[in-house]
């Protein structure tokens, strides 16, 4: 993370996507949340958010499902903004801007994106002075994912998936994103995961020493044999039409499929760039998504540009 000599032009930050390639997934808690070991990856696929001055705080957002991007204070930008504020004192006269790119409601992080972009941008606005620690206190206060977000890379979450330590990647690892029309909700994917495994004694989560071996080898096909998503059944319980998506993806040549996250974006990982543009057009072509998506990964977290 870098600061920059904002002056009054305002304070742009672009910050990336992720993909789950494990989400183990513990029975729910008292406080409603459910344990996790949830190993992500960051991807190249990107918000932008800008913080400029303003009388108050505004949120606009543009790029494809703008439309869909709630411009309240129920934001996750606009709570980042609000959440800095209040900790330094700091009226949040700040006008946000998201440029989207990273699919709404899809199972790839894009509001905790766009919070950590929000908080780090309006650091940097103000020049408060706050420390990484400090800024990833603020995130898991947030929400589960938003601490990623700002840090990037590749980790392992556990607790509810905000206790962030750095995994090991050998490689740089090609994937497909297929989005779907509609999102699905994360707390609703919760509730059909629950309803799927009531009375089923659940074990503890935790990563899969496989799976962490293929990141640290940078072997994309060692890594297919090993991407799990406890959310998956839940997901696709929801929108079954998700698995002819799947179907499609690994048809036409990727090493492994999975649903991303809390879905409905389903990710496929494949060898190399030519086999993900192969990939990508053989789902777009199949009618069971929306379009599809290339991108690399690990990626950088939130970053001043």
């Amino acid at each position: 993370m870098t600061r920059a000599d904002t002056g009054t032009r305002g304070v742009t930050v672009r910050v990336p996507a992720k993909v789950n390639v494990q989400l183990a997934v513990g029975a729910a808690r008292p406080d409603g949340f459910h344990d996790l070991a949830n190993v992500f990856l960051a991807v190249g696929l990107y918000d932008e958010v800008t913080a400029a001055p303003a009388d108050e705080l505004t949120i606009t957002c543009s790029g494809p499902d703008a439309a869909q991007v709630p411009l309240d204070r129920g934001n996750l930008a606009a709570r980042a903004a609000l959440a800095l504020a209040e900790r330094y004192g700091i009226e949040p006269a700040v006008h946000l801007h998201i440029a989207k790119d990273i699919p709404v409601a899809g199972g790839m992080a894009g509001g905790s994106a766009d919070g950590a972009a929000a908080l780090l941008a309006c650091d940097a606005l103000w020049s408060t002075g706050a420390s990484r620690e400090e800024l990833l206190e603020i995130c898991a206060e947030l929400g589960s994912d938003v601490p990623f977000s700002l840090i990037g890379g590749a980790a392992l979450g556990t607790g509810r998936g905000e206790l962030l330590t750095p995994v090991a990647t050998g490689g740089t690892f090609h994937w497909v994103f297929a989005l779907a029309d509609g999102g699905l909700s994360t707390p609703v994917v919760f509730g059909e995961f629950d309803r799927l495994t009531a009375g089923t004694d659940l074990p503890v989560p935790a990563a899969a020493p496989a799976l962490l071996d293929a990141l640290a080898s940078g072997d994309p096909a060692a890594l297919a044999k090993t991407l799990s998503n406890d959310l998956q059944a839940a997901a696709l319980s929801l929108r079954p039409s998700l698995a002819a998506t799947l179907a499609a993806g690994t048809g036409a040549g990727a090493l492994g499929a999975l649903v991303s996250g809390s879905g409905p974006t389903t990710a496929f990982l494949v060898p190399d760039e030519s086999t993900a543009h192969r990939v990508a057009a053989a789902l777009t072509a199949s009618g069971t998504c929306r379009t599809a998506r290339t991108a690399l990964s690990p990626a950088a977290g939130a970053t001043v540009v």
